[in-house]
């Protein structure tokens, strides 16, 4: 695994180590760096509970699970922006057309 300085949607990361209690698996030690396999993507969510360890009832119980979000969303390039604007566009047309057309 590489951690590398990069831009996250549009902001410069240096990259970011998370223990097992920050990612919510309830187990391993704070303030320890968690690893994750590499077959996760990264800015993907994490996985619900530490990769390797076998389930347990206490522990999933004890725990809700957590949706995850990534703190940046992805930055549209101006291809995709114009395509969302075009579609926007042919939807009012559309429903402008409906509209008139039910009022006849």
């Amino acid at each position: 695994m590489e951690i590398k300085k990069t831009a996250v949607g549009g902001v410069m990361s240096e990259g970011m180590f998370c223990d097992s209690r920050m990612l919510g698996w309830g187990s391993g030690s704070s303030g320890i760096a968690a690893q994750v396999p590499d077959s996760f993507e990264v800015g993907s969510a994490p996985p619900t509970s530490k990769p390797g360890a076998p389930p347990t009832a206490s522990s999933e119980s004890a725990i809700p699970a957590v949706e995850v979000k990534p703190l940046f969303e992805k930055k549209l390039t101006k291809e995709e922006k114009k395509k969302l604007a075009e579609e926007r566009k042919a939807a009012r047309k559309a429903a402008k057309e409906a509209k008139k057309a039910a009022e006849s």
